[in-house]
């Protein structure tokens, strides 16, 4: 067989593969419901941000001092990092989480959650 002729027959299965993989690629990010979350710090906060939030009450008196806000504690789930060093632990029938991230005023803060099987709570603020 020539050269010309397996050249061609390559091409051809490069472009039909390549058809194929655009195809599906963009049917699944035409989805609205699928994100591509791949790494340990964006599938942990997607978990908890799945799940119903709780506010335990040291959390609550917290909010009550006005330097931090429910806003602020959501942006830190969308947007912080989580630290595993000291994260992921069992912790009363659940596994703990410190997240860092920023009040609205710029100031540094740590959340601490506790991730259960249906439910995520609040349970402490902090400013670093």
């Amino acid at each position: 067989m020539k050269f010309s002729v397996r050249l061609a027959y390559y091409l051809g299965g490069l472009l039909l593969g390549t058809v194929f993989v655009v195809y599906f690629l963009q049917a699944k990010a035409d989805a609205r419901d699928v994100s591509f979350c791949y790494f340990p710090n964006c599938r942990v906060l997607q978990d908890l941000r799945s799940k119903s939030l709780e506010i335990a009450p040291k959390a609550d008196s917290i909010f009550q001092k006005k330097w931090v806000n429910l806003d602020d504690v959501k942006k830190t789930m969308d947007y912080g990092d989580v630290d595993f060093s000291i994260s992921n632990k069992p912790f009363e029938g659940g596994k703990i989480y410190f997240i860092e991230g920023k009040n609205t005023k710029g100031e540094s803060i740590t959340v601490t959650m506790v991730n259960y099987e249906k439910k995520v709570v609040l349970t402490d603020i902090k400013k670093d």
